[in-house]
């Protein structure tokens, strides 16, 4: 139980944690990213800006020129005069640049650029994206001819260094969760100490106060027993007094009630002690290979009187085929037999009936299926997944004083100790009345 708390506690608080982490890094990478790439296009405007001042003042462009602003800039350049490639892009003839600069001035041409900045009445530039490029087509007219240079800046560097970026918040990141997982689950340990503690010490008393209270009990419960051996061999004559007829009739009524509730005070105890075992992890449990149709024909046989006095008809289904033996601990799997079968005959009206039925399924996962079926007054969906809870009663079982709400919880931890599963379902064959499914591997 405490286990599964921390465990809980820690995802609730590390997954908040990492949530919160996760979308604080993603949105500052998307502000630093749009930053970059707005200062890197303001720079590109801006060195475009002195590209064009340049060309409008100078009236001679030379090659040097263009390979220094290619090599600086780290950009490509190409410069159509009046349509006509400029020598430059002659001597810078490259396949790879060639098919981008035709696919950049494809672009220009059939694209819908950004609206043009004017340098002056005959020097403009206009911008646009392509090709994974940020690119500039600048316009002079000399002489009326248009005189066009287009210049693209690759964005593959500015990727790189987004994709850095990236990675190193990505490490950072993994990182600080490791941190913050493992400072979480020491954290909750910390933290739920004191009430592991707490608990601890409860279970502790319930098993010092259990197990100091079953002698008393016994030595009520063996005394009321004497007593009522006594009292039946007294002579069935009538006596003299009737005043000591009714006397002895209400002491053997008293210690019969007496012998009732030291013998539910006795189940509760032990119902107490199971579980508090359980919760310590000490729930002994020894597996060696046993018979369930063995096992479950004894335990029916247990309760032929009671099922006689009820008139109820119990029937066993067992396989045709030989079963083989299951590895569990049989007083264990017998005392969930018993509380199921004790709940099947309490609740089971009178002329009602009671099955119990054993197979093997030999599927992928191979199991054993113990199934306990009555035509009693049946679950409710809404206490059908309570009713393995500790002190859980249903309604319908609130007037019953032998019943204290902890065999089913009782059951279904000595299944799981099994590393088996424990179901309840309505009966299919019945208008009221439930089925439960014990599988153990």
């Amino acid at each position: 139980m405490f286990k599964k708390v921390r465990i809980r506690l820690t995802l609730l608080s590390g997954g908040i944690t990492t949530l919160i982490l996760i979308i604080m890094t993603c949105g500052y990478l998307y502000i630093s990213e749009k930053n970059l790439l707005e200062n890197r296009r303001s720079s590109y405007q801006s060195d475009v800006y002195n590209i064009a001042v340049y060309m409008d003042n100078q009236g001679i462009i030379s090659h040097t020129w263009l390979s220094q602003l290619e090599n600086s800039h780290g950009c490509y350049i190409s410069l159509l005069d009046n349509g006509t490639p400029f020598l430059f892009d002659k001597k810078q003839k490259n396949d790879r640049r060639e098919t981008l600069i035709d696919s950049l001035w494809a672009h220009y041409r059939t694209g819908n650029p950004a609206v043009s900045v004017a340098i002056s009445y005959k020097c403009h530039y206009q911008s646009f994206v392509a090709s994974d490029c940020y690119c500039f087509v600048i316009t002079v007219l000399q002489n009326n001819i248009p005189l066009e240079m287009l210049v693209a800046f690759p964005l593959s560097h500015i990727r790189g260094q987004l994709v850095k970026q990236r990675l190193i918040f990505l490490g950072a990141v993994l990182l600080a969760l490791t941190a913050i997982w493992i400072f979480m689950w020491l954290y909750t340990k910390r933290l739920l100490a004191p009430i592991e503690e707490s608990r601890l010490r409860q279970n502790r008393f319930v098993a010092a106060a259990s197990h100091e209270l079953r002698t008393p009990l016994a030595v009520i419960l063996s005394c009321a027993e004497a007593a009522l051996d006594k009292i039946t061999l007294l002579p069935d004559t009538p006596s003299e007094s009737e005043k000591t007829d009714t006397y002895v009739i209400n002491i053997k009524h008293d210690l019969t009630t007496m012998k009732s509730e030291a013998l539910r005070s006795s189940r509760l105890l032990n119902d107490m002690l199971t579980l508090s075992s359980r919760d310590a992890g000490r729930l002994d449990i020894r597996k060696a290979p046993a018979e369930l149709d063995t096992l479950l024909l004894n335990t029916c046989e247990a309760f032929e009187r009671l099922i006689t006095e009820k008139n109820i008809r119990l029937s066993v289904s067992l396989p045709a085929a030989p079963v083989p033996a299951c590895c569990c601990d049989a007083q264990r799997i017998t005392q969930v037999l018993t509380i199921l079968l004790h709940n099947a005959v309490s609740y089971t009206p009178e002329n009602g009936s009671i099955t119990a039925a054993l197979s093997y399924q030999k599927n992928a996962r191979r199991h054993f299926l113990l199934e306990l079926s009555d035509t009693g007054i049946g679950i409710c969906e809404d206490e059908k997944q309570h009713i393995f809870e500790r002190f859980y009663r249903s309604e319908k079982a609130r007037s019953d004083k032998n019943h204290f709400g902890l065999g089913l919880s009782i059951a279904y931890e000595i299944i799981t100790a099994h590393c088996g599963t424990i179901t309840v379902s309505d009966n299919p064959h019945a208008k009221h009345g439930t089925v439960f499914a014990i599988r153990l591997p």
